[in-house]
C-alpha cells in the first residue's frame, strides 16, 4: 500500500512540474487556462450534474479525474509544429483550453434559462472568476428563488373527438394544479398528446397545435394555465379547420423495385400477389420473399385509422430480415367525399444473400504453439423468408510439448457446424397477436468436434433448439428447448488410464472429465439493459443491466428410467442408451451499474453470482458446466482456473486446473474508467471472488461453503488496463495484482502489504468488456 501511495505522489509530483514548466508557453499574454469549472446551486431540487449540461466549455479533462496528463503531454511538445516527434505529443495530447469569456457568458445565460424554465422564474446565475497566475476557476453560483406554480389547470380543445380522445387518458396527464411550472414538463405533456392522437388517425397533427397561455395573478407566483389545441392548417394563409382522423386504404408491399418519383408510379410493371389484405408487387418470376411471411411481419392494417405505433413496429419488426438492405414506409394521401385516406407502400430492398468467408488464427495453449483455419458459408435466404444458414467447417493443428513415451506428438481438431435461424417464432400453439408482438428469432444448430491427441481422442456432438425474443427495447428473452451434448472418449492410451488411476485420489475430478457423457439440458435467460445499448459500449450516461439464466438437465431422461427400471443397472446412476447422463438444475444472477462522473470518466459496479446443485443421477456437475474463478472477466489477480475453492491451494500438478472449480460463485467488482487519449481508454479495478462447493471434496475440505466462513475466503485484487477502442470492437489488457490471498496464511495471505510482482501479478487479454 505505502508503495502505491508513493507511486501516486511521484506521478501527480512529475505531472506537475511538466505543467508548471511547459504549460505557460501556450497561453497568450493576458489571457487564463481555464483550470476548473464549478457550478453551486443553493436548491437542492435543482442539481449542479443537470446545470453541467449546458457548460460550453469545459477544463481540460483528468485521467481517472485525479491527474491533467493529456494537457502535460500535449505541452511537452516544442514549438516547431513540423517536427514529428511534437506533431505526435500533440495529436495523442490535449491541447490548453484557454478561458473564453464569451462562451462563459454564453453558458451562464442558457443555464439561467435552464433554471427559469424550471419554474423558477426569477433565478439568476451569477459568473465568478477567480484568478491566480495565469490560470483560472470559473464558478456559477445559481439563486433560483421560489417557484410558480400552477393554481388553476384549464382546457380549450373546440374539436370535440380530439376533446374526447384526450380526456379519456387524462389519468396519465403530467399537468396538475399546484404543480411547480417546469417548461419540460409541459412540452413532454405536448409530446404525449400528440402521441395519442397519431395513434388514433391524426396522420397530419404535430405537438405545434399545442400550446399553452400562463397568466399570473397579480402580486403571487401562482398561475392560471390554459391548454389549447389549435384547429388545423397547412399554411397561415389557409382557413382553419378541424383535424382530420386518415383510414389506411390500402397497404402495398415494393419487393426490391427501381422507384421513380412516385411509390405508385413504379407498380406498373411489376406483378402482384395478395395475402392477409396486404398487396405484394415483385418483379421476375415470384417474389424474393414468401407472402404469407411478409403478411405476418406487417403491423399496418387496411381499413384500420392511421396509428403511427403500427409504422414504428413495422419497421422494427423486418429489422430481422438479414435479407434485407433497408425498409422504408411513404404514405400518400387520398380524400373522396369528406373522408381521407392513406395507401401505405412499403419497400423491402434486397441486400446480399450469400456470401463465404476464411478465417486463420494463431493457437497458444500453455505454451504449445499451433494454427487453425475455418471456412464458413452463410445463405440469408434459404426457403425465401430470410432464414439464414450457416455452415462453418474448422480445422486445427498444434505440437504437443512434454508429453514422455509417446510416438506422436501432435493435437489435431476437426469441427463442423450448422446453424439455421427463422426471423419469426417457429413454434406451435402460440398465438398471432403474441408473435405480432414479439421480435423474434428461431435457431436449430448442430455441431461436430473431433479431438485427436496422443493421449487419447474425444468426441463432441451437440444440437440446440432455441428461441430469443424482444417485447420491448430493453428487454430479451432467450428460451433453449432443448440443448443436447454427447461426449464420447472412442480412445484413451495405456498410460492415459495409468495416469487417472493414480490421480483419483488426489483430483477425483479428472476421471469425470474424460468419460462419456450425455447432457440434455432447456434453459431461460432474461436479460435487460436500461440504456439499450451493446454490451460492447460503454453507455454515455447512467445505465445499469440485469442478466438471470437459469437452467436444468436430465429431469427428463430421469422421469423415463425410473418410469421402466426401479433402480440403476450398476446401482449408482441410470444410463441411456449404455451412456451416463448429468442431471442438475443451476442459475445465475448478473448485475451492472454505470456512474457516468463527467463525459471522459466513470465508475462500473458489478456483482455476479451462480449456484449449481448436482442430484439425482449426478454426484458432481460436467465439468462445462463447473465455476471457476480467476480469469480476464473474474479476480483479474489471479489466472484463469487457478483461484479456490474456498482456500484449497492446490498442488503443482499440470491437471489441477480441474481441481480449481465449484458449485457456487461470487464476484464483485468496481472498474473506474476513463479516457485516455485518442483511441485508448484505462481503466483502474478492484476485484473481489472466490468458488465453492455444495458437497464436501475428500481432498478438498478448504473448498466447503459455510456462511460463517465464506466471506473470509473472498480474494480481493487490484490492478490497471488499457483499452483500444476500435469502434467495431474493443481490445482489453489488463494486469492484476493479488491483494488478498485467501489460499494461503500469515503474511503471505496479505501481498498486498507484501507484494511479489513474480507471484502475484496475472496479465489478461480480452475481447469486449468484462461486465
Amino acid at each position: 500500500m505505502k508503495k502505491t501511495i508513493r507511486f501516486w505522489g511521484l506521478l501527480s509530483a512529475f505531472s506537475l512540474l511538466l505543467c508548471g514548466c511547459s504549460v505557460s508557453k501556450f497561453i497568450p499574454e493576458g489571457s487564463y487556462l481555464l483550470d476548473e469549472v464549478k457550478i453551486e446551486s443553493d436548491n437542492k431540487e435543482v442539481k449542479s450534474s443537470e446545470m453541467s449540461l449546458y457548460v460550453r466549455q469545459t477544463p481540460n479533462a483528468k485521467w481517472f479525474s485525479l491527474v491533467k496528463l493529456p494537457l502535460y503531454i500535449y505541452s511537452a511538445s516544442g514549438a516547431d509544429s513540423t517536427h514529428w516527434m511534437n506533431r505526435f505529443l500533440r495529436k495523442i495530447g490535449d491541447a490548453p483550453r484557454i478561458y473564453d469569456a464569451g462562451l462563459a457568458e454564453e453558458t451562464r445565460s442558457q443555464m439561467q434559462q435552464a433554471v427559469q424554465n424550471k419554474g423558477y422564474m426569477g433565478a439568476r446565475v451569477e459568473l465568478k472568476e477567480e484568478k491566480k497566475g495565469n490560470r483560472l476557476k470559473a464558478i456559477y453560483q445559481i439563486t433560483t428563488g421560489e417557484p410558480y406554480t400552477v393554481e388553476h389547470l384549464s382546457f380549450d380543445i373546440p374539436d370535440f373527438k380530439v376533446h374526447d380522445y384526450l380526456m379519456a387518458d387524462s389519468t396519465h396527464s403530467l399537468l396538475s394544479e399546484g404543480m411547480i411550472l417546469d417548461v419540460n414538463v409541459l412540452d413532454a405533456e405536448r409530446q404525449r398528446m400528440t402521441d395519442i392522437l397519431q395513434n388514433r388517425g391524426y396522420y397530419r397533427f404535430n405537438k405545434d397545435f399545442i400550446t399553452y397561455q400562463a397568466d399570473t395573478l397579480s402580486g403571487s407566483k401562482k398561475v392560471d394555465l390554459q391548454l389549447k389545441v389549435l384547429p388545423y392548417q397547412r399554411k397561415r394563409e389557409d382557413t382553419p379547420s378541424p383535424h382530420q382522423q386518415y383510414t389506411l386504404r390500402s397497404v402495398n408491399y415494393l419487393l426490391d423495385p427501381n422507384l421513380g418519383t412516385s411509390p405508385a408510379g413504379s407498380l406498373l410493371d411489376m406483378d402482384s400477389v395478395q395475402a392477409e389484405g396486404i398487396k405484394l408487387f415483385y418483379q421476375g418470376t415470384r417474389p424474393f420473399l414468401r407472402p404469407g411471411l411478409v403478411a405476418a411481419s406487417n403491423r399496418l392494417r387496411a381499413g384500420e385509422l392511421y396509428r403511427v405505433r403500427g409504422v414504428q413496429n413495422t419497421y422494427s419488426s423486418f429489422s430481422r430480415f438479414s435479407i434485407l438492405k433497408y425498409t422504408n414506409i411513404r404514405f400518400q394521401e387520398v380524400f373522396e367525399n369528406d373522408s381521407a385516406y392513406l395507401d401505405a407502400y412499403v419497400t423491402l430492398s434486397k441486400g446480399k444473400n450469400k456470401s463465404l468467408a476464411f478465417e486463420i488464427e494463431g493457437t497458444n495453449s500453455a505454451g504449445d504453439l499451433g494454427a487453425a483455419a475455418s471456412v464458413s458459408f452463410s445463405h440469408r435466404n434459404l426457403f425465401k423468408g430470410s432464414e439464414n444458414l450457416t455452415l462453418k467447417v474448422r480445422g486445427a493443428y498444434e505440437a504437443v510439448t512434454g508429453l514422455e513415451g509417446y510416438a506422436n506428438s501432435n493435437y489435431m481438431e476437426y469441427g463442423v457446424e450448422a446453424n439455421l435461424s427463422f426471423p419469426q417464432f417457429m413454434f406451435p400453439f402460440l398465438t398471432s397477436e403474441f408473435k405480432r408482438r414479439s421480435r423474434a428469432t428461431s435457431e436449430v444448430s448442430v455441431e461436430y468436434n473431433w479431438q485427436i491427441r496422443p493421449e487419447f481422442e474425444r468426441t463432441v456432438a451437440s444440437a440446440g433448439w432455441s428461441y430469443r425474443w424482444q417485447n420491448r427495447r430493453n428487454t430479451t428473452h432467450r428460451f433453449d428447448v432443448l440443448d443436447v451434448n454427447y461426449i464420447y472418449m472412442p480412445y484413451r492410451s495405456e498410460t492415459f488410464i495409468d495416469y487417472l488411476n493414480y490421480m483419483d485420489e488426489i483430483n477425483p475430478l479428472l476421471r469425470y472429465s474424460y468419460e462419456d457423457l450425455l447432457i440434455v439440458r432447456l434453459g431461460y435467460t432474461y436479460t435487460y439493459n436500461s440504456s439499450g445499448a451493446s454490451a460492447q459500449k460503454t453507455a454515455q450516461r447512467n445505465s445499469y443491466s440485469i442478466r438471470v439464466n437459469v437452467e436444468e438437465a436430465g429431469n427428463l431422461l430421469y422421469g423415463f428410467s425410473k418410469l421402466f427400471h426401479k433402480h440403476p443397472a450398476n446401482g449408482e446412476s441410470y444410463r441411456m442408451a449404455n451412456i451416463d447422463f448429468a442431471q442438475y438444475i443451476k442459475g445465475d444472477f448478473d448485475f451492472a451499474k454505470n456512474f457516468m462522473i463527467d463525459e471522459r470518466n466513470s465508475l462500473v459496479f458489478h456483482v455476479g453470482l451462480g449456484i449449481a446443485y448436482p442430484y439425482g443421477n449426478s454426484k458432481s456437475l460436467p465439468f462445462e458446466k463447473l465455476y471457476f474463478s480467476g480469469g480476464a472477466n473474474s479476480v483479474r489477480g489471479w489466472s484463469v482456473r487457478s483461484l479456490g475453492p474456498g482456500g484449497y491451494r492446490g498442488n503443482e500438478n499440470t491437471m489441477d486446473y480441474v481441481n480449481h472449480t465449484g458449485d457456487i460463485k461470487l464476484d464483485l467488482n468496481v472498474e473506474y474508467r476513463t479516457h485516455l487519449f485518442w483511441k485508448l481508454k484505462g481503466a483502474a479495478f478492484i476485484d473481489a471472488g472466490n468458488v465453492w462447493n455444495i458437497r464436501n471434496r475428500e481432498n478438498q475440505p478448504e473448498g466447503l461453503f459455510k456462511f460463517n466462513r465464506f466471506y473470509k475466503q473472498l480474494a480481493v485484487a487490484y490492478g490497471l488496463g488499457i483499452r483500444f477502442d476500435l469502434d467495431f470492437l474493443i481490445l482489453r489488457f489488463d494486469g492484476g495484482m493479488k491483494a488478498i490471498n485467501p489460499m494461503y496464511t500469515g503474511k503471505d495471505r496479505y501481498p498486498i502489504i507484501h507484494p511479489d510482482f513474480g507471484r502475484d501479478f496475472a496479465f489478461h487479454f480480452a475481447v469486449g468488456y468484462p461486465f
